[in-house]
């Protein structure tokens, strides 16, 4: 199966569990992984053949501007369905972190992969997180 990827994804949003957090917008981090539909491959110069970063992008936009999150996993776990749903995505593969949340903490956060991956290659080892 192919995959596109789009890396350190930094958005500005209210998450989490404290008070203060409620208030103040925090940077999130994501990277993402997202297995083509049906058999389409990477490689033909098609727009159709793939899906379109941007419009990921700007759907991973909204539902963090439309929702609020009190934790990291439920904003991977909707962000992950979403993709899976709207755009058929048969696997996918979310790291999600808060950029400097405590004190000598550089990131912190989740890893979410949910779907069939459907190849004879070995799972990424996570480089597109480091």
């Amino acid at each position: 199966m192919d995959t596109i990827f789009i890396s350190e994804l930094k958005i500005e949003t209210l998450i989490g569990i404290y008070e203060w957090e409620r208030k103040v917008p925090q940077t999130i981090q994501l990277d993402l992984e997202v297995g083509l539909p049906g058999g389409r491959v990477a490689g033909s110069d098609k727009i159709d053949d793939t899906i379109d970063y941007s419009k990921i992008v700007g759907r991973i936009e909204q539902l963090l501007e439309k929702e609020r999150f009190s934790l990291l996993e439920s904003a991977g776990e909707a962000i992950a369905d979403a993709i899976m749903r709207e755009f058929k995505a048969p696997w996918v593969r979310i790291g999600i972190a808060k950029l400097a949340p405590l004190r000598n903490v550089k990131r912190l956060g989740v890893t979410i992969e949910r779907g069939q991956r459907t190849s004879h290659l070995p799972p990424s080892r996570g480089k597109e997180f480091s």
